[in-house]
């Protein structure tokens, strides 16, 4: 027995000279190979797990500990809720503690990161925009020298920084830590590379040639084409910033110029001295608070960050 679409196809359909033709085949759906089909990896799914959860197990457990009590943190599990909820009372005690010092350090953050970062994001722009627009000598020199700077640690030059601003009378003030945070080698070679592929260079010649002078073509025309690269730049050199510990630990001496890194580090460190207080509750806390601004930032600049991360990875 002949199936319904075989019948049909032998049909013949009639033409206008009277001539009778083949009807046309019915097309039957096209399967889908297997090599077509996404290859699922157990191994890298099980890796991903592990990685996921090597990141999220210390913020919950932050969250979590900072739900308690001096007490209850030592007499809980540390992933798991004591009965008394304090994390109301953790926060209002941790900007009121000490005569409110914490409000201080979270001030002078803000501040080192405001200058700092900021100032560090608008030097990357300017160097990077000119490094990839601009023909002049000794621009493979600056080339190596910004590759070799990436690669040296800030750790490094600490003590050399420390010596130089000591005899320049710039050590324990914000100057200390805010200059040499200026100074982002890795900024200024992604907006290098990013500025390259961003800004057509026809463009910039079509702004020259109606009249537009260089200021008006950097700030009219390639600034809003670097605005991923600007907010990607921006992130790193405000994290950096914001989680700096060394280099403030080196150039301060002054609690009341601390940021919020060796602050929270000086109340951990109370304990250990003789008669001080153990306030680890408010350490944990102090420590919540810290991060959350840095995912507020994240989670608001996250398309451009994504896009500033891709640029340059595909080429036309």
């Amino acid at each position: 027995m002949t199936s319904p679409v075989a019948t049909a196809s032998d049909r013949s359909a009639p033409t206008p000279s009277g001539t009778s033709r083949p009807a046309p085949r019915l097309r039957t759906p096209r399967r889908r190979h297997s090599a077509d089909r996404p290859r699922r990896s157990v191994l890298l799914t099980v890796l991903t797990s592990l990685v996921l959860l090597y990141s999220l197990v210390p913020l919950v457990w932050l969250a979590v500990s900072a739900t308690k009590t001096q007490e209850g943190l030592s007499r809980s599990a540390g992933l798991w809720f004591d009965g008394d909820f304090a994390l109301w009372d953790n926060i209002t005690e941790t900007f009121t503690y000490d005569d409110g010092v914490f409000t201080r350090w979270l001030l002078n953050t803000l501040l080192y990161v405001g200058l700092g970062a900021g100032g560090a994001t608008f030097l990357a722009v300017l160097g990077g925009y000119a490094l990839a627009k601009f023909d002049f000598p000794g621009r493979r020199s600056v080339f190596a020298v910004v590759i070799g700077a990436v690669a040296v640690p800030g750790t490094a030059l600490a003590v050399p920084t420390f010596l130089m601003f000591s005899k320049m009378g710039l050590t324990n003030t914000p100057w200390a830590v805010i200059i040499p945070s200026l100074i982002s080698p890795f900024g200024l070679y992604l907006m290098w590379v990013f500025a390259t592929e961003a800004i057509p260079t026809e463009l910039m010649e079509a702004a020259r040639i109606d009249g537009a002078g260089e200021l008006r073509t950097f700030f009219r025309v390639a600034l809003p084409l670097l605005a991923p690269g600007i907010v990607t730049v921006l992130l790193f050199t405000m994290v950096a910033t914001w989680n700096n510990y060394f280099l403030p630990l080196v150039m301060l001496k002054d609690p009341d110029w601390y940021p919020l890194t060796l602050g929270l580090n000086s109340w951990n460190q109370q304990a250990a001295t003789a008669g001080g207080e153990a306030v680890f509750n408010l350490v944990v806390t102090g420590s919540l608070i810290t991060i959350l601004p840095l995912i507020a930032a994240f989670l608001l600049l996250q398309k451009y960050w994504q896009s500033g991360l891709a640029a340059g990875s595909v080429k036309e």
